[in-house]
């Protein structure tokens, strides 16, 4: 009997290759690679979720203030949007940029390193046409910015920037300072490629047609920062504290533990113990025998006098052992 023909869909298919993966249970087993995704723990555990809700509702006020400042400033109404707020790694930040893009290199003083404002040249120059009168359109095909239009951006890169200083109060010295620009993302040297990035992503423009900004902070320059809007932590000293003693439980009543009483202070030399022989008297000293030692269950508890009572020996309790 010959074997049924191979369709060509069954000769084209590739063979996927199975990777063995350690499973939560301590347990192999076989996955396919397609379905295995990298992950980078470099970047694992800079932001909880928690933390990133807290940084994304900070930068929605920014953006709200931000953008009513522009609407002033361009006497024109001005839409912004907050897209999405992440963290990356320098390398695959640059990356993603397209060319040409109009990057702004800023400081943020007092804080450490370098931050990179990026925006189409197209919504850069829909804001020269607007510091020059226009109706703040942008040109149908791109083209590199000159000085003069680079210096009209600048304004309202400051603008921006500053407002977004303004949003932190509880750094009252904080400044941006612009100090460089650059419109291929291949030549940016601000950081090491790992380097981790808050990424703000905006999306602004005059109109219905929005075109993408993105503001970069690396992730060192805004630590300080987000140390602030973490909530803080209630002192102990004001935990209240409990009262009254502990309450028994029934429990324990029947639990057997062992009571055994003993005293100390009388000691001898090996030599001397093996003189001793029936009949002889060895003499123990009153202050000693008279503090009698009770323990529970191998621990020292009480001490005490010994005596007899209801014809049997006793220990009466004079003062508890504090441990």
């Amino acid at each position: 009997m010959n074997p049924p023909p191979t369709t060509s869909a069954e000769v084209a298919a590739p063979a996927v290759a199975a990777v063995p993966v350690l499973t939560p249970a301590g347990t192999r087993a076989q996955h396919k690679a397609d379905d295995i995704r990298k992950h980078d723990f470099r970047q694992s555990g800079f932001l909880a979720p928690s933390e990133l809700r807290r940084i994304k509702q900070r930068h929605e006020q920014f953006i709200r203030g931000v953008a009513a400042r522009l609407a002033i400033f361009f006497r024109l109404e001005f839409t912004l949007q907050l897209s999405k707020v992440q963290i990356i790694s320098y390398q695959k930040f640059t990356e993603a940029l397209t060319s040409p893009t109009h990057i702004t290199l800023f400081r943020t003083d007092p804080l450490k390193g370098v931050g990179l404002l990026a925006m189409t040249p197209a919504i850069g120059l829909a804001f020269v046409d607007r510091l020059l009168g226009g109706p703040g359109k942008s040109p149908e095909s791109t083209r590199d910015l000159s000085e003069l239009e680079v210096a009209l951006i600048d304004q309202v890169t400051t603008l921006v920037l500053t407002e977004w200083c303004n949003h932190w109060p509880e750094m009252h010295e904080l400044r941006a300072t612009l100090f460089g620009h650059e419109n291929n993302s291949k030549y940016l040297q601000t950081a090491t490629p790992d380097t981790a990035m808050l990424v703000l992503g905006l999306e602004g423009g005059f109109g219905e047609k929005l075109e993408p900004i993105q503001i970069a902070f690396p992730f060192a320059t805004v630590e300080p920062l987000l140390r602030l809007l973490t909530p803080a932590m209630p002192d102990s000293d004001t935990a209240p504290v409990r009262s009254g003693k502990p309450k028994w439980s029934a429990g324990f009543n029947d639990v057997k533990i062992p009571v055994v009483a003993e005293w100390h202070g009388l000691t001898m030399s090996a030599g001397q113990i093996t003189k001793l022989k029936v009949g002889d008297v060895i003499t123990l000293d009153p202050a000693v025998a008279a503090q009698v030692q009770l323990r529970l269950s191998a621990i020292a508890k009480f001490t005490g006098r010994p005596g007899t009572c209801g014809g049997k020996w006793a220990v009466q309790l004079t003062s508890a052992i504090v441990s």
